[in-house]
Parts: C-alpha cells; sequence; structure tokens
C-alpha cells in the first residue's frame, strides 16, 4: 500500500503535475467562490473556450508554451472585456454577449488550430489539456496568474464582495460597479487561463465551479469557501494524478470526474443537499 501511494512520486514530471495542480487548485478557488456567489458558470465556460483562439494564434506563430499561455491570456482577458463592453453599449443582455463572443473566439480558435500539421493531436492537446507535460515555463506563468489572482482579490476584496452580493446598494454606497464587475471577469479570465494548461478548455469550467460548489454546499462565508474550494480541488489533483498514473487515463478529465464526485458526495450528505431531508433541523 505504501508502494502504490509513494510510487508516482517518483518521478519529477509527477512532482511537476502536483505543484502545476496547486497552483491552479488555489486561483481557481478564489475566483470560483464568486463565480458560485455571482453565477457567473456560463460566463466561465466562455472565457475558457475563447482562449483557445489566442493560444492558436500564439501557437501557430511559433511561440512556446509560454507565449502560448500569454496569448490564451490576451484572448480571454479581451472577451471579458467584451462582455462588459456589449453590455453596457450595446444593452445586450450579459448571456447574449458571452455566448456571441463564446462562439466566435473558440470557432477562430479551432480554424487556426485547423491549419497545423498535427491538427487532431494539437486540438486534442488544447480541449483536455497536458498535465503530466507541464513545462517549468508553465508552472511559472501558473505561478504568476495565480497571484495576480491572490493580490487582486485580498486588495479589492470588500468592493468584490459588495458588488458580487448587492450592486445597487454597492453603487449607492460609491462603489464603482461597472469597473468592479469588469474587474471580476477579468480575474475569471486569469484563473481560466491558469487553469487551461492543466485541463485544457473544454473542462475549465468545472475547475472553477466544482471545488468552490463543493464548499459552499458545507460553509457559507466567502472566505471559507475559497478555502474549502482549494482544499478539494487540491484533493480532486491528487486523486486525479494517482488515476492517471496507476489507471492510465488522462489525468485531466480524471482531476475534473474526482472533482465533481466530491461534490456528489458533499450534496449526498451536507443538510443543504440531500442531507437535509434525513436529518430536519429542529426548530
Amino acid at each position: 500500500m505504501i508502494d502504490w501511494l509513494a510510487d508516482p512520486w517518483q518521478f519529477e514530471f509527477m512532482r511537476r503535475a502536483l505543484l502545476a495542480g496547486a497552483l491552479v487548485a488555489m486561483a481557481a478557488s478564489v475566483v470560483g467562490a464568486f463565480v458560485v456567489a455571482k453565477g457567473l458558470a456560463f460566463l466561465a465556460d466562455a472565457v475558457a473556450h475563447t482562449s483557445l483562439a489566442g493560444a492558436a494564434i500564439a501557437f501557430l506563430a511559433g511561440g512556446g508554451s509560454v507565449v502560448i499561455s500569454l496569448g490564451a491570456a490576451g484572448a480571454a482577458g479581451a472577451t471579458a472585456v467584451g462582455v462588459s463592453f456589449l453590455t453596457r453599449r450595446a444593452r445586450l443582455r450579459e448571456d447574449t454577449a458571452i455566448a456571441l463572443l463564446f462562439v466566435a473566439l473558440f470557432a477562430l480558435g479551432i480554424l487556426l488550430i485547423s491549419r497545423a500539421r498535427n491538427y487532431t493531436l494539437e486540438l486534442t492537446s488544447f480541449l483536455v489539456g497536458g498535465i503530466l507535460t507541464t513545462p517549468v515555463e508553465d508552472i511559472v506563468v501558473m505561478g504568476a496568474l495565480a497571484g495576480v489572482v491572490a493580490i487582486v482579490t485580498l486588495v479589492f476584496y470588500r468592493e468584490l464582495l459588495f458588488t458580487a452580493h448587492d450592486p445597487t446598494m454597492a453603487a449607492a454606497a460609491g462603489v464603482p460597479v461597472a469597473v468592479v464587475q469588469t474587474g471580476l471577469m477579468a480575474l475569471v479570465a486569469i484563473a481560466a487561463v491558469a487553469a487551461f494548461r492543466l485541463v485544457g478548455v473544454a473542462l475549465v469550467m468545472a475547475m472553477l465551479v466544482a471545488p468552490a460548489a463543493t464548499a459552499a454546499l458545507l460553509v457559507r462565508r466567502i472566505p471559507l469557501i475559497m478555502a474549502g474550494g482549494a482544499l478539494f480541488g487540491l484533493a480532486a489533483v491528487v486523486v486525479g494524478l494517482y488515476a492517471s498514473f496507476h489507471a492510465d487515463v488522462a489525468a485531466g478529465p480524471a482531476i475534473v470526474v474526482a472533482s465533481v464526485a466530491f461534490f456528489a458526495i458533499a450534496f449526498m450528505c451536507s443538510p443543504r443537499g440531500l442531507g437535509l431531508a434525513r436529518f430536519p433541523r429542529r426548530r
């Protein structure tokens, strides 16, 4: 049993994957708490998929892993700003603006990647990630992105929290709601890019939503949801890596399945889930 647990960590690529997963779990949990509280799951999914366009441009230009990540960050950030612009200037509903940019940039990304010689291989890599082949440069980029998310959230925590719960009251209190909401979208984009290299654009939303949603079943306060989301996210990474190593399955999808499994277990046990019917509260 001890050998079964210790064997994966004898390899450097597994240790790098664990470090990358820990960084992404931290960034995703911080942003995920606001995504769950404000209902931004669709935005998280959109910025993850639209980042494919920026990554594809950087890839076709011959850029390395760092340049590809930066390209993805540029496209994701442009999506966040574009959603805010279309919502306020074109007076579109937020979900309509998200859908327009989603389909446009995601299709553009696939169109560009189709020009690559190994089209199917490269597209699969972008869609489901490659955590087991994460180079040191990507870990540095993930660490920088996670640091930006943590610092910005810490500095503007009150404004983000106030705007997320009651934007009307926040505006009346003098909070620049439009700027804060755009900034929150940008943070979602940054966290999505950090997770993009880990699990691919198709599975980023699960990393941003599932751990935070699991924590939200157990605790109420946003800081506790962040901490709990980080723990559940890290646990999912560890379980997914063990499954990949011992069962020879894709690591990214295994991490996502583990993350959703934690949510299912919490839902069955939590008073806010099925546990409410089994153990009713006394008045």
